[in-house]
C-alpha cells in the first residue's frame, strides 16, 4: 500500500501527477471544494466575529469519506490545491473536513505540472498559509453578505428571482452606462478628402492634412483643384519599430483568444484549465507577466534553433495590473520547444496561441522605414500626404502580431511608396470627398470588458470569467450579434476635370458578440445606484479588492474589515426596504387612440411588458409582453399597441381554429386544445397559417419518433424514449423502468404492474415522511403543553383502528 496521500482538486490533474510519481503515492481528487457555506441560509455568525458556518456538501460526502479513510491508512498527506488564494482555501477546507493531523499533513505548491516542478514542491514542502484563506473567506462572506441582504430586496421593489452581487451588479453598471453613452451620442459627420496621384506609372495614394466640415467646404476645394498645381514640397523617411507584446496574464489571455480565436472567456479559462492539468502550461490564473529563469533560457534555445540569434532578444517585463498577487509566472508552455498542443481542437488552438506568444515576447524587435511624402496644392494651406511603411526586418512578426478591440482605429497596413523626389509635379488622377461621421464609443466585447475591470482594479484572475457568464446567466446581459442600418452619405468626386456629386448608401452599426443591457439589467442597475451607490461605485470595488490583498498579506484582520463594511450597509438595506416605493422603471409612452387609456412600458412580475390602463383603476388593465428585439428604453406607442392584437386567429386546420398567442412561456400555436411553441427565433405577428402548420407537424413527428410502444387499452399509457433512457408515461406521471425489462416487449400487463408497483414504493416513502412529520409535530406539542400530544395521539389511534 502506498505511504504518501496527495490531494488535488480535479481527476485530470491526479491523472497527470500520478505519472510522475511512484508507487509511494497515491493521488486522490476532492472534486474542487468540499466544503461551502450552505445554499439557504446566511450562514454567518453576525453576533461572533461574521465567523462563516461551512457545511460538507451533499455531492461531496462520498469523496470526504474516501478521503478520509485514505487519509488514515496514510503516513503523509500532500495537499497539492493551486497555488492561489482560492487554492489555498480548499486545502484548509481539507484539513477541517478530514481532520487531518497537521504533524503528518504538507502544502505543496506549483505553479506547472511537470516531473521536476512536482519534485521540487515534495521537497520544499510548506505549512497553510492562513493569510491567504482568510483573504479568501473574506471575499465569499463579504459577496454572501452583499447577496444575502440585496437580492430579497431587490423581490420585493423591483421583480421576484433577482439576484444582486458585489462585483457582477458593478459589471452590468459598466454595460448598461456605456449603452447610455450610445444612446445619447449624435454623431457629425465631416468629409474625408483622398486623392490618387500618378507617379511615374505607379498610384500613389495621399489623404488631405485635414477633414472638411460640409459639402460647400468640399465642394470649392474640388473645383478650386480644377486648375492647381501640386508638388511634392518633402520627402520624410524615418526609421521605426514594433516591440512584441508581454507573455500572457489571465486577462490578455481571454482578450487574445476572444479576439483572435472567438472564445468566450468561460470556453478560454475551461480549455486553459485542460491544458494546465495535463501538464502543458503553466497555471493559468496569474497577472504576472514575468517569466523564470528556466523558460527564458528554454525560449532562447527555441529561437537560436527555429529562427536565429538576431532574432532573439531577452527580456524582463514588469506587473502593471492593480494588486497583482496571483501567481508568479506568466502562462507559458511548460516545454517551449513543443510547438504542438495534445489534446482536442480546442486545446491546440489555444497552446498555439499561448505559444507563439511566449516565444514573440523574447525576440527582436521587428524594424520598419517609414515614408511621407507632402504634396502641396498651388494657393491653398492644405496638403495631401502620402503615408508608406516598409518591414525592413520583421523580427518577432515572424512569429505573432497582437490584435486590437478597437476594430474601427485599427492600424492600416501602409505598403511601400513609389519613388518620389521632392520638387515633383504631380498629377492627380481622381479626388473624392467622403462623407464621414463620427462613431460612439463601442459596446463591450466579454474580452474588453475584462480588460476594463481589470483597469480598474475590478475583480482578479480568478473572477473575470465567473462575473461575466454569471451577469449573462442571470439575464442581465446579453451577448449577441445586431444587425446594422442603411444610411445614406454624400461622395464628390473629380476625375477627368469633371465634378461629379452622389448619394451613396451603406450598412452602419452592425455588432458582432458585443455585450448589451437587458430591461431588467438596466432596471436593478438603476435601483442599486439610486439606494446604494457607494456599492456601484467602481473605486469603492476596487478598494475593496485591495483590502483583500492587503488580508492575503497579513496586514489586515479578515473580520475586522467585514465589519466596518457590515454596519452601515446594514442599516442603508432595512432603511431602503421601508422607505423605497415599488421599482418598476414604468414609462408612459402615450394614450390608446381606442380606450383614451395610459399605455406604460414597465416591468411586470414575469418581465418586461405593455400596460393599458391605470392600476388604480376600476377597470382591470391589460397586459402585453415585449417581443426578444424590443426594449422598455426605445419602445413606440405604436409598436406597443401591436402586441394586443394577440390571440389572434390565423385560419384552420383539420377543422379547428388556429390561434397564435403569447403565453408566460414565450409565444405559441394552439390548435384542438394543444399548445406548440413558437421558436425563439420567430415572431409570433410573422407566423402564417403554412407556419403554424409546419410547427405542428414537426411536434408531432418529433412526439412519435419519440414513442416507443402505445397501448390501445388506455391512450394515457405510453412507453417513450427520454434524456435518460426508456420510461412510462401516464398521463403527466413518469415511471422508470427496471434495467432487466426490454422496452419494446412490454406488454399493457407489464407496465400496470410497473406503475403499481412504483406506487406502492411512493406511498410507503411517503407514509415514512408523514410519520416522521407526525412524530416531530408531537415531540414539538410535547414541549408547548400536553393537550395537542393526546389529541395527536387519540387521532392517531382513531385511523389505526378505522384501518384495521
Amino acid at each position: 500500500m502506498a505511504k504518501n496521500l496527495v490531494i488535488v482538486e480535479s481527476p485530470a490533474k491526479a491523472k497527470t501527477i500520478e505519472g510522475f510519481l511512484g508507487e509511494d503515492y497515491t493521488v486522490m481528487s476532492s472534486f474542487g471544494h468540499v466544503r461551502d457555506l450552505e445554499k439557504n441560509k446566511l450562514s454567518v455568525d453576525l453576533e461572533n466575529g461574521f465567523r462563516p458556518d461551512y457545511i460538507i456538501s451533499p455531492d461531496k460526502k462520498k469523496v470526504v469519506t474516501a478521503l478520509k479513510k485514505k487519509a488514515k491508512q496514510s503516513e503523509k498527506v500532500l495537499l497539492a490545491s493551486d497555488e492561489d488564494r482560492e487554492g489555498e482555501a480548499i486545502s484548509w477546507h481539507l484539513v477541517e473536513a478530514l481532520n487531518l493531523d497537521l504533524n503528518k499533513t504538507e502544502r505543496i505548491v506549483f505553479h506547472e505540472i511537470t516531473k521536476n516542478a512536482i519534485k521540487n514542491a515534495i521537497e520544499n514542502p510548506r505549512s497553510i498559509d492562513y493569510n491567504l484563506v482568510n483573504a479568501q473567506q473574506a471575499r465569499r462572506v463579504l459577496d454572501r453578505l452583499v447577496g444575502y441582504e440585496l437580492s430579497p430586496l431587490l423581490w420585493k421593489k423591483v421583480k421576484p428571482s433577482l439576484s444582486a452581487g458585489r462585483v457582477q451588479s458593478v459589471a452590468v453598471r459598466l454595460i448598461v452606462e456605456r449603452e447610455d453613452e450610445i444612446r445619447n451620442f449624435k454623431p457629425e459627420s465631416h468629409l474625408k478628402v483622398t486623392a490618387d496621384f500618378d507617379a511615374k506609372g505607379k498610384v500613389l495614394s495621399a489623404e488631405l492634412s485635414k477633414k472638411l466640415a460640409d459639402r460647400n467646404k468640399a465642394r470649392e476645394l474640388l473645383e478650386h483643384c480644377q486648375t492647381a498645381d501640386f508638388v511634392v514640397s518633402k520627402v520624410e523617411k524615418k526609421p521605426g519599430k514594433k516591440s512584441p507584446a508581454p507573455p500572457f496574464t489571465t486577462s490578455t489571455l481571454q482578450q487574445e483568444a476572444s479576439r483572435k480565436l472567438g472564445y468566450s472567456v468561460a470556453k478560454t479559462m475551461m480549455v486553459a484549465q485542460k491544458l494546465y492539468e495535463s501538464g502543458q502550461i503553466t497555471y493559468m490564473r496569474t497577472d504576472s507577466v514575468n517569466l523564470s529563469g528556466m523558460a527564458l533560457g528554454m525560449t532562447k534555445d527555441e529561437i537560436f534553433s527555429e529562427f536565429g540569434e538576431d532574432y532573439h532578444q531577452t527580456r524582463n517585463y514588469t506587473t502593471r495590473s492593480k494588486g497583482a498577487q496571483e501567481a508568479h509566472e506568466a502562462i507559458r508552455p511548460t516545454y517551449i520547444n513543443k510547438r504542438a498542443a495534445k489534446g482536442d481542437n480546442s486545446m491546440k488552438k489555444l497552446y498555439e496561441l499561448i505559444w507563439k506568444r511566449t516565444i514573440a515576447s523574447q525576440m527582436s524587435d521587428a524594424k520598419l522605414e517609414k515614408t511621407n511624402v507632402y504634396i502641396d496644392i498651388s494657393e491653398r494651406n492644405e496638403k495631401f500626404i502620402g503615408r508608406g511603411e516598409v518591414i525592413t526586418f520583421d523580427g518577432f512578426l515572424k512569429v505573432y502580431l497582437e490584435s486590437t478591440d478597437d476594430e474601427d482605429n485599427a492600424e492600416e497596413q501602409k505598403g511601400m511608396l513609389p519613388p518620389i523626389n521632392k520638387g515633383e509635379n504631380m498629377h492627380p488622377q481622381t479626388i473624392d470627398a467622403i462623407q464621414r461621421f463620427s462613431k460612439h464609443p463601442p459596446r463591450y466585447t466579454e474580452a474588453s470588458l475584462v480588460k476594463k475591470m481589470e483597469e480598474l482594479g475590478i475583480g482578479r484572475p480568478s473572477t473575470f470569467a465567473p462575473t461575466i457568464s454569471t451577469i449573462q446567466k442571470r439575464e442581465y446581459i446579453v451577448k449577441e450579434d445586431r444587425d446594422g442600418v442603411e444610411r445614406k452619405y454624400l461622395h464628390i468626386n473629380l476625375k477627368n476635370n469633371k465634378i461629379s456629386e452622389d448619394q451613396k448608401s451603406e450598412k452602419t452599426g452592425y455588432e458582432k458578440g458585443k455585450l448589451f443591457p437587458t430591461d431588467i439589467g438596466i432596471l436593478v442597475n438603476k435601483f442599486l445606484i439610486s439606494y446604494f451607490k457607494d456599492i456601484m461605485d467602481y473605486g469603492f470595488t476596487a478598494q475593496v479588492e485591495e483590502k483583500f490583498d492587503r488580508i492575503a498579506d497579513g496586514q489586515e484582520q479578515w473580520n475586522k474589515m467585514i465589519e466596518d463594511f457590515y454596519g452601515s450597509f446594514h442599516e442603508k438595506v432595512k432603511e431602503t426596504e421601508k422607505k423605497a416605493e415599488r421599482f418598476r422603471g414604468e414609462r408612459l409612452l402615450g394614450k390608446d387612440p381606442k380606450s383614451k387609456k395610459n399605455v406604460y412600458a414597465k416591468i411586470g412580475r414575469y418581465g418586461p411588458m405593455i400596460q393599458i390602463g391605470d392600476t388604480e383603476s376600476d377597470e382591470k388593465p391589460r397586459f402585453a409582453g415585449l417581443r426578444k428585439n424590443q426594449s422598455l428604453q426605445t419602445i413606440s406607442l405604436e409598436e406597443a399597441l401591436e402586441l394586443f392584437q394577440f390571440p389572434k386567429s390565423i385560419g384552420e386546420y383539420e377543422n379547428e381554429e388556429l390561434v397564435v398567442s403569447i403565453g408566460r412561456f414565450g409565444p405559441y400555436v394552439r390548435h384542438k386544445s394543444k399548445f406548440y411553441s413558437i421558436p425563439k427565433d420567430e415572431e409570433p405577428v410573422d407566423v402564417t397559417k403554412e407556419r403554424a402548420v409546419e410547427i405542428i407537424e414537426a411536434k408531432r413527428k418529433h412526439d412519435r419518433e419519440r414513442t416507443i410502444k402505445e397501448f390501445p387499452q388506455d391512450d394515457q399509457i405510453r412507453i417513450l424514449k427520454g434524456r435518460y433512457g426508456p420510461y412510462i408515461s401516464m398521463g403527466r406521471t413518469n415511471y422508470r423502468i427496471p434495467k432487466d425489462k426490454d422496452p419494446e416487449r412490454l406488454t399493457y400487463e407489464d407496465c400496470m404492474q410497473i406503475i403499481e408497483t412504483s406506487g406502492k414504493t411512493s406511498r410507503k416513502t411517503s407514509d415514512k415522511k408523514t410519520a416522521s412529520k407526525k412524530s416531530a409535530t408531537q415531540k414539538t406539542s410535547a414541549k408547548k403543553g400536553g393537550t395537542k400530544t393526546k389529541k395527536t395521539s387519540s387521532t392517531k389511534k382513531k385511523s389505526s383502528g378505522k384501518n384495521s
